[in-house]
């Protein structure tokens, strides 16, 4: 997975996420502050453009600055969390020309810790961590079964899915809908949902 196939998983994240943008914009009416898809849509839509007009030269390069521009364009929570996750990633990898399904289960990894190191999220919770950990956890078992690469994004992708859907009969511990309590059960959170998608970007730009 090389400088291109990150380029074209930013694509199709900014491409579901516009899709997608009234649907987790719902989401965050229900439990939010109904801003979730128009920050994220935003955000994305501003990386592509910061990845166009800088072209970064390897992997681990391109993420930090889409982590770096994400940060900087979305609003409320949902930039420092995404975009931490998408620096610590690119900072796993390093100056790599060509991240391994190993490498970027490594990357997983350092996301997932700098979004529980900033948003204090475990599983659980009704955060982004709820897709984001089964996703992690899932293409590390994938790698170690010595699944293909297309395999392994494929499981990743499930598993964020289904931990996404978890996360409607929980109750939230974590950010603004945090504050609901008990009126928190029954809706997807929307970060969960959004954290799913993004995994679908990804074993979608591996199909290209």
């Amino acid at each position: 997975m090389n400088t291109q196939f990150f380029a074209a998983w930013i694509e199709e994240i900014a491409a579901a996420v516009r899709a997608q943008r009234d649907h987790l914009t719902q989401l965050d009416a229900a439990i939010g502050d109904a801003d979730h898809g128009a920050n994220l849509d935003r955000g994305f839509t501003a990386a592509q453009e910061a990845l166009a007009g800088a072209s970064p030269q390897t992997p681990g390069a391109l993420l930090v600055l889409v982590g770096s521009t994400l940060i900087r364009k979305v609003g409320g929570a949902s930039g420092p969390l995404y975009g931490t996750a998408f620096r610590e990633m690119g900072k796993a990898f390093g100056e790599a020309a060509e991240i391994s399904p190993a490498e970027l289960s490594t990357g997983l990894n350092a996301a997932l810790s700098g979004v529980q190191r900033l948003g204090a999220a475990a599983e659980g919770d009704k955060t982004m961590v709820d897709a984001l950990a089964p996703a992690a956890k899932a293409l590390a078992q994938a790698v170690q079964d010595g699944l293909k690469p297309e395999e392994a994004l494929e499981a990743a992708a499930a598993a964020a899915e289904q931990g996404a859907r978890a996360t409607v009969p929980l109750q939230a511990r974590k950010g603004r809908a945090s504050y609901l309590g008990p009126r928190s059960v029954g809706h997807e959170d929307p970060g969960a949902a959004s954290t799913a998608l993004l995994f679908g970007a990804l074993k979608a730009a591996a199909s290209r």
